[in-house]
């Protein structure tokens, strides 16, 4: 049976820091090599859990055997209506990194990327944390539909006899909050927007179709497991969108059903966030990386 990268399902981290990376011309194949022989350390403080996710073009041109067939980059921006755009923002390679405590997310992020130098630049970086236990910065409780971890790993890794079994499809975004605009709404209008209860994420049971609940119905694109995360400054801060998927399809329809091109219906949340980046990669299983070390090292020979 595959496994999984541990840290898709660790939950309860304090810190997180995503680095994506854009491969040197020519480099995709060592970028990937090398990557996939990064080791998660462990210190008597706490371990950092490290995920490696790679474009869904290059994982397949370097591992044709081993990377499913239908998933694609964020390769064009999605446009919805009333001047909604979901930008693409594709890179080659994401590493996301979770601990105990930003030191640790700190050392470990500074040392892969010296590991990667020569290979990759990093095209960009974000830092998060959680923010009031369980909430994300509108005040509401995320990820109220989430699966348990006994039902996450159904939901979001590929079965076993496909190609990239043990892997999972990865959808990264970020959305800028306009705090001044949401924080000037009374609760009952925030609720009517959300489609849920701010103090208990209770689900509404006259939810509007345009509320965030409506737009994103799992019953309606198929169930994802979340790991959202607050990230920013005092500032300018907003929301780390990660969300993980057996089909690339649930994360797609999802996309198209919030920017309001499925039915001209716009998710009434994205009048008070904005998405500024997207970008999807292939995270595969801990044998796959193995293997792609196996493969680096004889081609080294």
């Amino acid at each position: 049976m595959s496994i999984p990268q541990g840290g898709i399902f660790a939950l309860g981290t304090a810190s997180h820091a995503y680095l994506e990376f854009d491969a040197q011309p020519g480099r995709g194949e060592d970028l990937v090599g090398t990557i996939s022989a990064l080791r998660e350390p462990r210190t008597t403080m706490g371990g950092v859990n490290l995920v490696a996710g790679f474009r869904p073009e290059l994982w397949r041109e370097v591992t044709p055997d081993d990377a499913p067939v239908e998933i694609e980059g964020f390769n064009e921006s999605l446009v919805g209506i009333d001047g909604l755009v979901m930008p693409a923002t594709q890179r080659d390679a994401l590493l996301w990194l979770s601990g105990s405590a930003y030191d640790v997310i700190f050392d470990t992020a500074r040392e892969a990327i010296a590991e990667l130098d020569g290979l990759a630049s990093v095209a960009d970086e974000t830092s998060s944390w959680p923010y009031r236990h369980d909430r994300d910065l509108t005040g509401f409780i995320d990820g109220t539909e989430n699966p348990t971890l006994i039902d996450a790993p159904e939901i979001a890794l590929i079965p076993e006899g496909k190609p990239g079994a043990g892997g999972t499809i990865l959808l990264v975004q970020k959305w800028a909050h306009d705090a001044a605009a949401w924080e000037s709404l009374p609760v009952a209008r925030q609720e009517h927007v959300m489609g849920r209860t701010k103090l208990d994420g209770v689900e509404l049971d006259d939810k509007a179709p345009e509320s965030h609940v409506g737009a994103t119905n799992q019953e309606r694109f198929g169930k994802i497991f979340r790991r959202n995360m607050p990230y920013g400054t005092v500032t300018d801060h907003g929301t780390m969108f990660v969300g993980f998927a057996a089909e690339q399809r649930r994360l797609a329809a999802m996309l198209e059903s919030m920017a309001g091109a499925t039915d001209g219906v716009r998710d009434a949340l994205t009048l008070y966030t904005r998405p500024i980046s997207g970008a999807y990669y292939f995270v595969p299983s801990t044998e796959s990386l193995q293997r792609r070390i196996g493969v680096a090292g004889s081609e080294m020979a």
